[in-house]
This record gives structure tokens, sequence and C-alpha cells, in this order.
């Protein structure tokens, strides 16, 4: 019998199952793709380059206990990311720097505040920032706002600028400084062996089994796995409305299509990571693989992202309207007293990979002393005094 069922097994199922197996409480994972890891899923393409099938994913994080917890599970490649935008003929490096203003206007500004004086002459503050459009012009004033943000985020979210949320803008900070380094945490690194391994590894305990092509909601009630598990509570990771049958309505979405190329005898196609195209083509950014890696190979991987209004969910689309009707099924989520919603769908919140394990660490957590757990006991103590859930977990536990 296993007391929990986990819906999904991308970051926030797999470090809860992993967090309840160490507290001696089993799990079952169910996933209704072919592959663990979620959308960090990665492997191996036909010529050997590890690429990432959904789009880069970049690890980054503040906080030490999250790269404490995700060390035990994997090696790392030191890598810091770095991200070009081509405006006209040029590319830049953005977030927007000094060495952007230098390039794109033929200055010289030789100091912070020399940049941070330019800002100010351009910049249209507003008495109050209600959207993305009044956080950038306020930062960067209209032309800049025009060459690096009001195209991409037309193609990313399919509406202007003035339509979205000031903190989508807000994720792309503008700087005064030299550091072309796309993010600025502490820990910065891609796991050695890809994520998909650190997943194996994380997944890889006698008191968790995983459950693959199985549709959470197509399967209750016909699943073997499911309803031998009787669960005594149920872990949702997948998005918030289906969970509640869309009675209110679909919450808004962005998805996106992956156009995936290998360039055969070509060792680099770009200098950075990633290049953004803000205003031309219609997709918005291509990353070559081998940079994350650091991958040696005489060809190379790319991928090409273009982002679509329909499809598998990705991104939930913050504007007022939604988060009001978020609220709704929000509401209906905090009744439930046998299930507990957490990432990126399931809470309709744009976090980061670290942002998703910190907060699932803090639900394994308290599940865990909820459903009698002993928090912080040795995980082989824990398998022995459980056995008979082990033994029945580790029969299966290879992903089927």
């Amino acid at each position: 019998m296993s007391p929990v069922v986990i819906v999904g097994c991308g970051f926030a199922g797999a470090s809860i199952a992993r967090t309840l197996a160490e507290a001696g409480i089993a799990s079952l994972v169910v996933d209704k793709r072919p592959h663990i890891g979620g959308n960090a899923f990665d492997r191996r393409d036909a010529h050997g380059l590890l690429v990432h099938p959904y789009g880069p994913h970049i690890f980054h994080t503040n906080s030490e206990q999250v790269w404490t917890f995700l060390s035990q599970f994997t090696a790392w490649r030191p890598y810091e990311h770095r991200v070009l935008a081509k405006v006209g003929d040029q590319l830049l490096p953005i977030p927007i720097n000094r060495h952007t203003l230098n390039q794109l206007y033929g200055l010289a500004l030789t100091s912070d505040e020399q940049a941070q004086a330019y800002f100010d002459s351009v910049r249209q503050p507003t008495d109050k920032i209600l959207s993305s459009e009044d956080l950038v012009l306020a930062a960067v004033g209209p032309d800049l706002c025009e060459k690096f943000f009001r195209g991409y985020t037309q193609k990313q979210w399919g509406l202007d600028l003035s339509q979205l949320s000031a903190g989508v803008a807000a994720r792309i900070p503008t700087r005064t400084n030299l550091d072309d380094r796309y993010f600025t945490d502490r820990f910065q690194a891609m796991p050695a062996d890809g994520y998909t391994a650190l997943f194996e590894r994380m997944l890889d305990h006698p008191l968790i089994r995983v459950e693959l092509e199985q549709d959470y909601f197509a399967a209750q009630g016909s699943s073997k796995a499911l309803a031998a598990s009787k669960a005594r509570h149920t872990v949702y990771t997948g998005p918030l409305d289906r969970f509640f049958e869309y009675c209110f309505g679909p919450l808004p979405y962005r998805s996106l299509r992956f156009e995936h190329e290998h360039l055969a005898n070509r060792v680099q196609f770009q200098s950075v990571g990633t290049v953004n195209y803000p205003n031309d083509h219609d997709y918005t950014r291509i990353t070559e693989f081998k940079h994350l890696t650091g991958q040696s190979h005489p060809g190379t991987s790319i991928v090409r992202e273009y982002p679509m209004a329909e499809g598998e969910p990705f991104y939930p689309v913050p504007r007022p309207e939604n988060e009001a009707l978020f609220k709704r099924y929000q509401a209906l989520a905090d009744a439930q007293t046998d299930v507990t919603f957490v990432g990126r769908l399931a809470q309709y919140r744009y976090y980061n990979m670290d942002q998703v394990v910190a907060a699932s660490l803090a639900v394994g957590r308290r599940l865990a002393a909820q459903l009698g757990g002993r928090l912080g006991s040795d995980p082989e103590e824990a398998s022995a005094s459980h056995s008979g859930e082990a033994k029945a977990a580790a029969s299966g536990k290879r992903f089927h």
C-alpha cells in the first residue's frame, strides 16, 4: 500500500517523493509521459549530443538548501549562462548592461554612474507600475523597450507589454555594470550527467515506485497501480484547472513548439548558449546545447522555440484577470484535505526550477510529519522498518 500518490514526475513530484522516502513513507509517482523528469528531461540525440527536448533548462539558485539537496544526486559542471539578443545587425548582451549601451549607441560609458545617468536620461517614470510596459519604460525608456522587449513579449505571450503584469519584465533586470551573465545566483551549474540521470538517482529508493504513461484522470478506477495504492494523500503537480474539471473555465497557459536541428561538420553555431530574436523570425530564441554540456563533437545540435497559444501548458499567463480566475480555483484547492497542490502549473506561478524544489522540500517535510514519517531518519533504517512496502516498491521501481 502506498500512502501517497504523486501526480507528475518533474522536479516537484520527484523531490517530494524522495523527501517522503527518506522519512520512511512510500509513494507511487505517476506521469502521463513515457519518461521521468517532466520538462527538465534530457536525452542524447541520434548524434550523441545531450539535448533538452522541452527547451533549455539552466540551473541556478541562491538557496544552499536546494543546492545541497540536489547535489546528493549529481555532480555539477560549472556553467554561467550568457545570452545575446539580435537587434538589427548586432548581437548585444541581455540583460542590458553597460556593454549593451556602448555597442548599441556607440557610447564610451566607463562607470556604473555613467550608465545610470544614461538610463535616467531616457527612462519614463510613472507614479504607479501596473504593467510590464510601465516597468520597462520606467527602467530603460522607449527605444530600448522597442528594441529588446516589446517584440519578444508579443511573440512569447501573444500579448503586448501593456497587457502583462509587471512581474514578467521584472525577471530580466537592467544592469549598469559589465556583468554579462544571464543569472547572478550564487550557485550556477549544469548536472554533469544531465537532468535525467539526476532524476534517476533521486527516484532510486525502495520506497518510491514510478509508473509512466499513466494519465491520472483517465486511469482513476481502472489503473491497477492507482487502485492498489488506496492513497491516504495525493500530491498533484499538474494544471490546477484540469484537476477541477475546468469548472470555472480554463486557466490561460502558453505553450511552445520546439524545432530541433543537428548541424553536421559545424563545431559551433553561435558564440553563447542562447541567442534571443526579439524582432526577427517567428521563433523567440535559439539554444546551442554544447555550450551547456561542454561536449566535444564535430557537429552541433540546436533548438528553436516557437511560442503557441495551444498545446502542452508551459507558462501560466500573468495577467490580473487570470490571477482572479486562479484565486477561485485556489479556494477549491485550499478546501481539499487529502490533496496537496504544488508546482508551476498547480500553483499557477512562473517558478524557476530551484523555486519548485524549495517549495517541494517544504511540502515533503510537512506531509512526512502529517503522515507520521520519521523526519531525519536514516533512509536504510526507514526502508527496513517498512519492509513490506519496500519490497512492493522495489519490485517495480524501474520506471514502468
